[in-house]
């Protein structure tokens, strides 16, 4: 497996610490947060610009920054919901127009979306970027240049999130486990998917990548 120079946005996250740990096994990981040297907002596309002008010669970022926060529908204003697009759709759109110009050849994009089974209360906002999300990289991906490839990673409740909030019960799915699809974005071959974590820590499964594209 060739070393790769991967950029985690969002490393200072639950999520996005996992995946820089995955990662840093094998490859070279530049992890960016809102706050430090390195300071990506997702809101912000400037920033975004200024990540790629600071760090040349990137093969692969992975963005576990967006999320959207929960909203009954009777409340969600228009601004309320132009907020929950702007991050978690818009925001990663623009990450990857603008990776499609800076990362080398061969490259991969790895976006965060989410995936819940049944009803979420107050999830529609999030349901609605995440949907998007899907469907805008099934679209994009065989449009991409140079070889380049982009997937989503759809989480469901991750063990360490449901701990913080203080609601037990085996029903998230550890951080580190959730990592494994990421490290499966960049490390693979497929392009265009949505890999999607699933299940309890009874019975718990992990919702296998499609095969490499030929």
């Amino acid at each position: 497996m060739k070393r790769l120079k991967v950029v985690v946005i969002g490393a200072g996250g639950t999520i996005g610490s996992a995946v820089a740990a995955a990662l840093g096994e094998r490859h070279e990981v530049i992890a960016v947060s809102r706050r430090g040297a390195l300071a990506v907002d997702l809101e912000a596309p400037e920033t975004i610009d200024a990540l790629f002008d600071a760090v040349p010669d990137i093969d692969a970022v992975v963005s576990a920054a967006a999320s959207v926060q929960l909203a009954p529908f009777g409340k969600l204003s228009d601004e309320g919901l132009a907020e929950a697009l702007r991050a978690k759709l818009f925001g990663q759109i623009a990450l990857l127009q603008r990776a499609a110009a800076r990362l080398r050849e061969g490259g991969s994009v790895t976006l965060t979306g989410g995936r819940f089974d049944g009803v979420l209360p107050g999830g529609s906002a999030g349901a609605l970027a995440n949907a998007g999300l899907e469907a805008f990289v099934a679209q994009a991906a065989p449009e991409l240049p140079r070889g380049l490839r982009v997937n989503v990673v759809s989480p469901g409740w991750v063990q360490e999130t449901l701990d913080g909030l203080g609601l037990q019960g085996p029903r998230g799915m550890p951080a580190r486990e959730v990592a494994k699809l990421y490290v499966s974005a960049v490390e693979g071959a497929m392009s265009g998917q949505a890999l999607r974590a699933t299940g309890s820590a009874a019975g718990r499964t992990t919702q296998r990548p499609p095969p490499p594209r030929r």
